[in-house]
């Protein structure tokens, strides 16, 4: 056997535009301000349970203390994402995420170089294809 055909990630970049870093500071805010609805909305709950059986306090806390407790690190996360891009110098390259690809590779092949294969787009254009 001399060649072979394998399936390889494919790293997706993108250049930050204006247009790509407003898409992606509005959608930090959403999900910003989707925490801060679901964080209110569980504190209410809480609220509602201690008064109906303030006994199981502890219990109780527990319980929505385990529920807030991702809320509040997706909130400081879409928070973090906003100010990094914010702050993000125009044509500054951002990973999306990955993709795949079938490469045949031959005896011989350079293994790195099919593996370190990126695709870089620009307000949805794909303008290069690196390895």
């Amino acid at each position: 056997m001399n060649s072979i055909k394998i399936i390889m990630p494919v790293t997706v970049k993108a250049k930050l535009t204006e247009k790509l870093r407003a898409r992606l500071i509005d959608e930090a805010v959403k999900v910003a301000e989707q925490m801060e609805l679901e964080i209110k909305q569980i504190n209410l709950d809480m609220q509602r349970e201690l008064e109906r059986s303030p006994q199981h306090e502890r219990q109780i806390r527990g319980f929505f203390g385990n529920e807030l407790a991702p809320r509040h690190d997706r909130l400081e996360e879409a928070r973090r994402r906003k100010e990094t891009f914010e702050k993000l110098a125009l044509g500054a390259e951002i990973v999306q995420g990955t993709s795949e690809r079938e490469v045949e590779l031959k005896v011989g092949d350079n293994l790195r170089d099919a593996m370190n294969v990126e695709i870089l787009v620009e307000d949805d254009k794909i303008i290069a294809i690196r390895s």
